[in-house]
């Protein structure tokens, strides 16, 4: 009996081990060993969805992780709320040059959102933890481009400021103007550099995303490339062995994603980004074991014209799913 404990156990190590090859695998070429694909789905930080991005800044006792503060302090409620009027750049030695409005509060953006087209996926409780910037009567100033201001149109019909496309928004956390405790919250809000991008982050990190997540009225939320295009997947390629299906002329309307840096991904689990080494030699993206592609059929950011092309290629969800399904 105890023999057979022992084998039973050894087949579930090897089991488990097989389950984590692909996802810790960063580079799968054709025709190489068997790759399975990764366990359990995860999200990028502890706070990667909306809703968990606001509740990880709570704690039990209502006060925030960043400090403490309940953001009763100097400024108050009012402090936060408001159009931004004329834009600010401050520095800081351990987050560079980062944004706020006129009184001072820090500005951020949050990786769930989406810049092309903008998108703001921070509803509900989400939004009362990280208050909306209005658009109206924001002006740049030194350091900051006019033209990279803008607007989106929320879930609920107002319209919030961005800059260079990212939604812009206050914490309820920060106590006072100059405060920066939003910073690194659940690993996806950060404050906002001068020109969008995340502040404090450093110089390799500071390039355009390269896949990031967005929320399709139609999909939900589907992965797509750093110009927003959306991306698919194709149900005659394979994920164990990895290997490719599309081959020839399929490759004239599906170009494979080129691999990816995982310091360049928002919304997804960068551990379940790798490579895959194409028989011609070029390395596609691939989440979760799937090779990535994209659609010439799509015009511009946030078309979905090849979901459900032949029956056989859809779009990919943030946990690596078909998308519609």
């Amino acid at each position: 009996m105890e023999k057979r404990h022992i084998a039973f156990a050894g087949v579930s190590v090897a089991m488990v081990l097989l389950t984590a090859a692909c996802g810790s695998s960063k580079d799968n070429s054709a025709g190489s060993a068997n790759v399975q694909p990764a366990g359990g789905s995860q999200t990028v930080g502890a706070g990667a969805s909306a809703s968990a991005g606001a509740g990880a800044v709570a704690g039990a006792t209502g006060g925030y992780e960043a400090g403490g503060d309940s953001g009763a302090a100097a400024g108050g409620e009012a402090g936060r709320t408001g159009p931004a009027q004329q834009l600010a750049v401050k520095e800081d030695a351990k987050l560079g040059k980062f944004v706020t409005d006129s009184k001072g509060w820090t500005l951020y953006r949050f990786d769930e959102d989406t810049p092309k087209p903008a998108k703001s996926n921070c509803n509900d409780d989400c939004a009362t933890k990280w208050p909306a910037v209005p658009a109206d009567d924001a002006a740049a100033t030194t350091g900051i481009e006019s033209s990279k201001l803008g607007s989106v149109t929320r879930s609920d019909g107002t319209k919030q400021l961005t800059l260079a496309g990212w939604p812009v928004y206050r914490f309820a956390g920060d106590a006072k103007p100059g405060d920066t405790k939003g910073q690194g919250v659940g690993g996806t809000w950060n404050a906002l550099a001068p020109d969008g991008k995340p502040a404090g982050k450093t110089a390799a990190a500071d390039d355009s995303l390269q896949l990031m997540v967005n929320n399709n009225a139609e999909l939900g939320k589907i992965i797509v490339d750093g110009k927003g295009m959306t991306v698919y997947r194709f149900d005659k390629d394979s994920a164990w062995p990895m290997k490719t299906g599309c081959l020839g002329a399929c490759l004239d309307t599906w170009k494979p994603v080129k691999a990816v840096d995982t310091t360049k991904v928002a919304g997804l689990d960068a551990a379940k980004v790798t490579s895959f080494k194409r028989p011609d030699g070029t390395k596609q993206a691939a989440f979760d074991c799937w090779l990535l592609y994209t659609f010439t059929g799509d015009k511009k950011p946030g078309d979905i014209n090849g979901q459900g092309v032949k029956g056989t290629w859809l779009a990919v969800t943030d946990k690596g799913k078909k998308a519609g399904q």
